[in-house]
């Protein structure tokens, strides 16, 4: 590796939940962070929320289409951030696509392969416990949130609605070149513009806005 490799990070959280919370988020740009220390330039980074079963991921689509464009390779925290799928790791490496995985960064093709299979495993037993617990509070005569799923997207409407005062905002910022969410962050802070809250912004609450801002301009 040297100074003038190019790199493009992209980041997965697997529910909406998860990644309007940030949670999870800032572990992995501290793990790409790092590992990029000295290596070189990073171009951009995607974020997707999406469940690791789904093939389409735009934010992805994006990700590859640079680094194709830029020679650059793909980082990633962790290979389930990915994929938790052999047979979409193998065509990732057939795409022509460089990508390293900080929790597996060797190239070896087959070990990744052998990495995925596992993560695939470890999904499949994660989703046979998940519909077990289900299955068991059913059976107690629990019933699995009518009422709760008709208010989250009350609360979802809510807001995104509220996210689209800061649309012209960040609309500015990107057309001057400002972009990743840490940039988008300080800017919001440079120009005392207020969160939310009332506050300071800072990764998560930032993330929020961009994925609300994303979600209200899919349902027009």
């Amino acid at each position: 590796m040297n100074d003038e490799e190019k790199w493009v990070a992209y980041y997965r959280v697997s529910t909406v939940r998860q990644g309007e919370s940030g949670l999870g988020l800032e572990a992995q740009q501290s793990a790409v962070e790092s590992f990029l220390r000295g290596r070189g330039t990073l171009l951009s980074e995607f974020v997707e929320v999406e469940s690791g079963k789904k093939v389409r991921r735009p934010q992805l689509d994006e990700a590859l289409r640079l680094c194709r464009k830029t020679k650059a390779t793909l980082v990633i925290a962790k290979l389930d951030r990915l994929a938790r799928n052999v047979h979409f790791i193998s065509g990732l490496l057939e795409a022509g696509v460089d990508f390293r995985a900080v929790d597996a960064p060797s190239k070896d093709r087959f070990i990744l392969h052998i990495q995925a299979a596992f993560a695939e495993e470890e999904a499949r037993r994660i989703s046979e416990r998940t519909k077990a617990a289900l299955a068991a509070a059913k059976a107690r005569g629990i019933d699995i949130g009518a009422t709760g799923r008709v208010r989250a997207v009350k609360l979802r409407a809510e807001a995104i609605d509220g996210a689209s005062a800061y649309r012209d905002t960040v609309e500015m910022l990107r057309a001057n070149g400002v972009h990743k969410v840490r940039e988008i962050r300080d800017a919001l802070n440079e120009m005392e513009v207020p969160s939310p809250g009332g506050g300071k912004w800072h990764l998560p609450n930032t993330f929020k806005l961009l994925s609300r801002l994303r979600q209200g301009m899919n349902s027009v």
